[in-house]
């Protein structure tokens, strides 16, 4: 790409064109701390609504070292303006959802995959979805040792000491109610998407039930969601 023509693209991101992901992306593979390109090439997945921008929102959320910035950027109007035409309320509530509805078929009407709409008053949505999962630790076999006396004497005791309860299982449900979706009026759709995306089907049901609560002339349409979720879950 010509430096003149980054420049403008810099200058008016709207100018943005489908060919220009290509050289954004080379651009990107070649210098990938380069934050403005990668800002722009998020913009182009944007636009071509592709599968890559959730992911890739990720990635350059991760090379990104102000993500106040990038959030101010991908909720801008110069940003959202392109998508922003088929995005007012398509709400296509289906006539009836069966448990023999076709799976792709349900993920299409659920959006899975498709750009995830943040705006402003969404940056609790925004951190949930970058977060990342907890990796697992590396773990070494390491040579046996021979162990002292004092070694043997602490490990048997521990051996033999008395054992620490289980948890009640009240106690367990209590624990686990606390991964659900918490504060209501944080609830967003777009936080439900995000659920959704992480696979936290549990949480995306609980989700659309509380903004079924708090929008009442939506509530068919979230009914439709919640169940178009649970046969996802019964054929994962």
């Amino acid at each position: 790409m010509v430096k003149s023509d980054y420049i403008a693209l810099l200058n008016n991101p709207r100018q943005i064109e489908q060919h220009n992901a290509f050289e954004l992306k080379a651009i990107v593979d070649k210098y990938p701390y380069f934050q403005s390109a990668r800002a722009l090439y998020l913009k182009t997945l944007k636009n071509q609504e592709s599968f890559k921008y959730n992911n890739e929102l990720k990635i350059t959320a991760a090379y990104t070292t102000d993500r106040t910035i990038l959030f101010n950027f991908i909720t801008s109007k110069v940003f959202t303006d392109v998508i922003k035409k088929e995005s007012q309320e398509k709400e296509k509530v289906t006539q009836h959802i069966t448990s023999e509805s076709n799976f792709t078929e349900i993920t299409e009407e659920l959006e899975i995959g498709k750009p995830l709409p943040f705006t402003r008053n969404e940056t609790h949505s925004f951190n949930q979805w970058l977060q990342l999962a907890a990796k697992k630790p590396i773990i070494r076999e390491a040579e046996p040792e021979k162990k002292s006396e004092k070694a043997t004497i602490i490990d048997n005791f521990i051996a033999n000491s008395p054992k620490i309860p289980r948890v009640s299982k009240a106690i367990s449900s209590e624990v686990k109610s606390i991964e659900k979706p918490q504060f209501p009026q944080l609830m967003t759709e777009t936080l439900a998407k995000v659920y959704l995306e992480q696979k936290k089907y549990e949480n995306a049901i609980k989700a659309y039930e509380i903004l079924s609560l708090k929008y009442p002339e939506k509530s068919g349409f979230f009914a439709d969601q919640i169940k178009r979720i649970q046969i996802l879950q019964n054929n994962k």
